[in-house]
């Protein structure tokens, strides 16, 4: 029988070699059922067990009648650094660790990413027990294109960051997920709004798998008066419609090229630029290039 690291120690010894290692758990979102047996059978077996909140993951292993006992260590935000030293320590000893967030995936806008950089660094396995993920629910539900889509997480409060983020999802034209609590949904759905236009299409999408899930779909300008028409309440998922495609005409092509070529720039490097710059393809930009009179050329 193999001697596990009692759960208050932080084992010194064998290295990766001995067999430990971090296990990611998905956990439900909402919906208890959605827990999935074998991430019940890593939360059963973890030596150690990394969380958000210790109260609420003990609350969640009770639903499953899964014993906690001493084995829930705290990692958040505000200790992660240091808590993550110390679980890759006990993996590396030996021991099984398992992290979960308060809900969802861990390392997704919650605690988990430095976990998975320190085990990384330190050659310790890391393995990932896949669940829930708000983010990918939601942009499935909101009927948005989600072929190609992207995650912004939570935007920045206030100040040029979040202006520059605005500004990043107004131009894409791929479908945006963005996390809000309620206390701010009002505001960055108005932002979004001016940032976007009004006709950008929406999903607000709250309680996601719980029994008050909500969705609405329309347009920037319907979300903002619909929210101040619905007191926001329960964590939310705003998911924006991507920026219709620009056209650019050949005229509009042709005069940043001449401009890029009388600045002095070769020809090859002012087709690159043109085409970064306008997002067109380069073949386009290479045949308004053929077509200009001789100097250009």
């Amino acid at each position: 029988m193999t001697d596990r690291p009692s759960a208050g120690e932080e084992p010194a010894g064998p290295g990766p070699s001995a067999g430990g290692r971090v296990v990611l758990v998905g956990t439900p979102i909402g919906n208890l059922g959605d827990l999935s047996p074998r991430a019940q059978e890593i939360l059963q077996q973890a030596d150690v067990i990394c969380c958000e909140d210790t109260r609420r993951t003990r609350a969640l292993l009770s639903a499953f009648g899964i014993p906690a006992g001493s084995r829930l260590r705290a990692l958040h935000a505000h200790n992660e650094a240091a808590a993550a030293d110390a679980a890759v320590r006990q993996a590396a000893a030996g021991a099984t660790v398992a992290m979960v967030s308060d809900a969802g995936m861990p390392g997704i806008s919650d605690p988990g990413e430095r976990l998975v950089a320190a085990a990384v660094a330190a050659g310790v396995p890391v393995d990932v027990v896949p669940g829930p993920a708000a983010a990918i629910t939601a942009v499935v539900l909101s009927g948005l294109p989600a072929g190609r889509w992207c995650f912004e997480g939570f935007l920045p409060r206030q100040g040029q960051a979040r202006a520059q983020r605005l500004a990043a999802v107004a131009v894409d034209e791929r479908t945006t997920v963005i996390y809000e609590s309620p206390h701010r949904v009002a505001r960055t759905l108005e932002d979004l709004r001016q940032a976007c236009g009004d006709d950008r299409p929406v999903a607000c999408v709250r309680e996601l798998t719980k029994l008050h899930q909500e969705v609405w779909r329309g347009s920037a300008a319907g979300a903002v008066r619909w929210v101040e028409d619905h007191p926001p309440r329960g964590e939310w998922v705003v998911v924006v419609g991507g920026a219709p495609p620009v056209s650019v005409g050949a005229d509009a092509v042709a005069d940043a090229l001449g401009a890029a070529l009388d600045a002095g720039v070769d020809r090859r490097r002012a087709v690159a630029d043109v085409a970064r710059t306008l997002k067109v393809p380069k073949r386009q930009v290479y045949d308004a290039a053929l077509a200009m009179p001789w100097p250009a050329r």
